[in-house]
């Protein structure tokens, strides 16, 4: 601890160009300052400061130590203020970017997110196209796909499955399709991704996804409600996200076609800009998503 007691002497006393200076910002004596200076001096066996009657300058030496010096008192400070900060109660308001989707799956645990943390503001900017989570100001976003920005950190919150649905009425006048080629007779209803314009593609175990790309295309949109909305009006087939689909499965307004071909699954994942910590309400945000969000995908896996 002397030591550490003599790096912040030296960094205040450069930074202040004098040990009077230092001694000011410090609360102690100039010959306090000095003298713990001359201590750290003598541990290390060499000069750091060149002294003179009106100012001190740093040697080679003391402007090497005095960057290392900075880093570890930075780092001792970040310390602190994890420690500080675990134990201070989470408040303030939290924005969060997700797809328009979401929704879907995140108000469902909302109202257990609300009582365990009261003081968190939440503010949602629903948006189906790829918002800049640290320009756009957010505190964190919830995504799917592949995460590829530097600048923020992720975790992994669970995954997802697709499906492949259609009205019953559509199916009665169109029939069932018993094998992913036969989709080659039906009406495909394409998302359309806002931000790259790409179609989402859809995958089946045995078959080239090149083939995908000819089949009829009915409509397209960059909406997946709009594109459920559609399947269960009977305008075709849809490809989907299971959590989208879930409610209108169990209730019959969608039926489930060629289940056992699809190949593809997604990952969501929060992320947040890259600081060194977290503070408490993202703390409680990203650990509370992490119990509750896809908790029954995370059912006996270790």
């Amino acid at each position: 601890m002397e030591n550490l007691t003599g790096m912040i002497a030296f960094v205040h006393t450069v930074e202040a160009s004098s040990f009077v200076g230092a001694a000011q910002r410090l609360g102690l004596s100039a010959s306090a300052v000095g003298k713990s200076v001359a201590r750290l001096e003598q541990h290390l066996g060499v000069r750091l400061l060149q002294r003179s009657t009106r100012r001190v300058s740093m040697t080679d030496d003391g402007e090497r130590f005095y960057e290392r010096c900075c880093q570890i008192l930075e780092a001792v400070h970040d310390a602190e203020t994890m420690m500080l900060q675990a134990k201070a109660t989470p408040r303030g308001r939290l924005r969060v970017s997700l797809p328009t989707i979401g929704y879907r799956f995140l108000l469902p645990i909302l109202p257990e997110f609300t009582a365990r943390y009261p003081e968190i503001d939440l503010e949602f900017d629903f948006n189906d196209r790829l918002v800049d989570v640290i320009e756009g100001g957010f505190d964190a976003a919830i995504r799917s796909g592949p995460l590829d920005d530097s600048q923020l950190m992720a975790k992994r919150l669970g995954p997802f499955c697709f499906v492949l649905c259609a009205s019953p009425a559509y199916l009665q006048r169109h029939g069932m399709p018993q094998v992913p080629g036969d989709l080659a007779q039906h009406a495909c209803l394409r998302f359309r991704f806002p931000t790259s314009g790409k179609l989402e593609p859809w995958r089946f175990r045995d078959l080239p996804e090149d083939t995908v790309e000819r089949f009829p295309t009915a409509m397209i949109c960059n909406n997946m409600e709009a594109m459920r909305a559609a399947a269960e009006l009977g305008l075709g087939i849809a490809y989907m996200p299971d959590f989208l689909a879930r409610d209108a499965l169990q209730s019959g307004a969608l039926q489930a076609v060629l289940a056992g071909h699809l190949a593809q699954a997604g990952q969501f994942s929060v992320l947040w800009p890259s600081n060194r910590q977290l503070s408490p309400k993202l703390r409680a945000w990203v650990d509370f998503l992490s119990e509750r969000l896809f908790a029954e995908s995370k059912v006996g896996v270790s």
